[in-house]
């Protein structure tokens, strides 16, 4: 009978032995996870804030310096027709552009032409069903930013230009 209790004791130590190792493997895992979480929360933050409600906006308000804001206005307004339903409509639209760092700026600055026919592109190609509602405005206003992006980036090396803003608008 003595056999059997100290038989009985010994399994019964071995579960408790296995269930503490269980729980504190349980909660290594869980603070390994926890760590992995955060740091990889804090070395991607910045292309994380750069996200904006849809995935397309991280491409186009990607840029290298955080510096100030400068804002470029173009020289002159953007006037051109577009063919509507019926009747040929005028548009005007005033344009600045976003940049970061006074060095942005100057370059911004430097390339003025190659912006100006860059957006030139872009708005003449578009309908006046898109620039009739403030949806189809934004829509321009992105392929705005993305098209001088890419007409820059071989130029540049970077994406330099951080929003396109409208100043001015004004169709008839």
């Amino acid at each position: 009978m003595a056999e059997e209790q100290s038989l009985e004791l010994e399994v019964s130590n071995e579960p408790k032995s296995k269930k503490k190792l269980i729980m504190f493997g349980a909660i290594a895992a869980v603070l390994i996870t926890i760590i992995v979480v955060t740091l990889w929360m804090v070395f991607s933050g910045d292309a994380a804030s750069d996200q904006g409600a849809d995935g397309q906006s991280t491409v186009a308000t990607e840029t290298v310096n955080q510096g100030e804001a400068f804002y470029a206005a173009m020289p002159r307004p953007f006037l051109f027709n577009l063919p509507g339903n019926g009747r040929t409509r005028l548009v005007e639209i005033k344009v600045q552009l976003m940049v970061r760092g006074k060095n942005d700026d100057i370059l911004i600055k430097k390339h003025i032409p190659l912006i100006e026919d860059a957006l030139l592109t872009t708005f003449s190609g578009s309908d006046v069903q898109k620039l009739s509602t403030q949806a189809g405005k934004d829509e321009v206003r992105l392929l705005a930013l993305l098209n001088v992006q890419n007409t820059l980036q071989p130029i540049i090396g970077r994406k330099v230009v951080e929003k396109v803003l409208f100043t001015g608008f004004v169709m008839q």
